[in-house]
């Protein structure tokens, strides 16, 4: 990828972030006035930048992790290549981020019910797994550098600390967010349609590092060859010879 491109992807990503943040920090009392225009039919033009600025930023992640995942591809094709083992504590770690969206899905529909105990209650659920997914990844990070497997080793190791790493430091900047939706849903927020927006895009991005983290989940747990993943999944689900 040329320098050009590279900081077209950067620049594209941080317009995203900031119209997606400018919903997300809004004081409550914009986004009661936000649903007050919402009556009226104003409420698109209003939400238009958070949802816009999320579609951004979810594309230039996309097609960084894109980029990342074609090189990871071609570098196993090489004869020097010796995958990595992976250890079997992402399984778990994987069933943390999944229940995390869970939760954060059952937040929105909390939210649309107007229920604010249990719009709560999966804030706090969403939080907790998402954190526990992250000690979990810090761990077995612990865990290859205790039986020597650094970065610096192989490619493979490289690789498996660059894919993981940049996937839990996106995470990481949802819960900041995170952070803040749930101090204004336990704070001063009394009517969950007020940060109603928030969660649901916030939802949707936790939904799309789950496709990213089970995508690249797939990739480091085969560790042979893109083709050889194939094969792998195939003769799980019983298809071909």
């Amino acid at each position: 990828m040329s320098i050009a491109a590279m900081f077209a992807l950067v620049l594209v990503g941080i317009i995203g972030w900031w119209l997606f943040a400018r919903q997300l920090t809004a004081k409550p009392w914009e986004t009661v006035q936000n649903a007050s225009d919402n009556e009226y039919g104003g409420a698109a033009l209003a939400l238009a930048p958070a949802k816009v600025g999320l579609w951004l930023l979810l594309a230039v992640i996309t097609s960084f992790f894109g980029l990342l995942i074609s090189a990871y591809g071609m570098r196993m094709e090489l004869a020097d290549w010796r995958p990595l083992a992976a250890p079997n504590l992402l399984w778990l770690n994987t069933a943390m981020l999944i229940a995390s969206s869970i939760a954060f899905q059952r937040t929105s529909v909390a939210v649309a019910r107007e229920n604010r105990d249990g719009m709560k209650a999966g804030l706090l659920a969403s939080g907790f797994f998402a954190s526990a997914f992250l000690a979990g990844q810090l761990f077995v990070w612990q865990q290859l550098s205790a039986s020597g497997q650094l970065p610096a080793s192989n490619a493979a190791n490289a690789f498996f600390y660059l894919l993981t790493g940049l996937h839990g430091l996106h995470l990481l900047g949802g819960l900041v967010v995170w952070s803040k939706t749930t101090a204004k849903a336990c704070g001063s927020i009394t009517k969950p349609r007020e940060l109603r927006m928030s969660i649901e895009l916030c939802a949707l991005y936790w939904h799309f590092l789950l496709v990213v983290w089970l995508i690249l989940f797939g990739l480091l747990w085969s560790g042979t060859s893109v083709a050889g993943a194939w094969r792998d999944i195939c003769s799980a689900i019983g298809i071909g010879p």
